[in-house]
């Protein structure tokens, strides 16, 4: 999971809230503010889910609100409770949603919830080699980190086959280097591409490539 860092909401929306924001549902969503609002907040996270850290695009994510909307309804047109989930499809049923935004519904816990908008929320999980993804062994935020981890089903095969890849070829990459040369690859590694994307799973790169320095 990596910090997204929310930016100003778009002109579109303020507008739109002081004009009908409170008053209508989310399926009655202004089409064109809507598209506004996916632009910012998929820039806002470099192209990556917020949660699995898969890459997303405009066709391939859904708008997630980090407090649901069923519950909390004052924050449904909130820009800071907006960020952006990737579909988290079945491999054999795309139709089905599998893990992340999808697979969290309504569910929502103040203090179990590891938030992406946390600026420590990566310190909260560990990777394996494997690719599998463990809480921290910091017992203040273990039992938040192994909710999160549940709720989101971020340790099925689908993300650990997919992760485990990602770290075969940061340690293909990192052969023979020195401290000083690895820490530059993943100062690389880790920022924006040329189309403003980070790296899928950001989160695992960043912790893999800090156990070398």
């Amino acid at each position: 999971m990596k910090h997204i860092e929310k930016a100003s909401e778009p002109k579109s929306l303020t507008a739109y809230n002081k004009k009908v924001g409170k008053t209508t549902k989310w399926k009655s969503f202004n089409r064109s503010v809507k598209n506004d609002v996916y632009q910012s907040i998929l820039y806002e996270q470099g192209y990556i889910c917020c949660y699995c850290g898969i890459h997303i695009s405009r066709k391939r994510c859904h708008i997630e609100h980090y407090r649901p909307k069923s519950k909390y309804t004052d924050l449904t047109f909130t820009y800071s409770n907006l960020i952006s989930s990737c579909q988290g499809e079945d491999e054999q049923r795309p139709t089905k949603p599998v893990h992340c935004g999808h697979k969290k519904g309504g569910w929502f816990d103040e203090d179990l919830m590891i938030s992406p908008l946390d600026p420590n929320c990566n310190k909260y999980f560990r990777y394996t080699g494997a690719g599998e993804i463990l809480p921290t062994v910091d017992p203040k935020h273990q039992e938040a980190a192994e909710t999160t981890i549940k709720m989101l089903a971020l340790d099925i095969n689908k993300l650990k086959k997919m992760r485990r890849k990602v770290v075969d070829g940061v340690m293909q990459a990192t052969e023979g280097l020195t401290e000083k040369e690895i820490k530059q690859l993943a100062e690389g590694y880790l920022e924006r591409d040329e189309t403003e994307s980070y790296a899928p799973f950001w989160a695992t790169i960043d912790y893999v490539m800090r156990q070398f320095y």
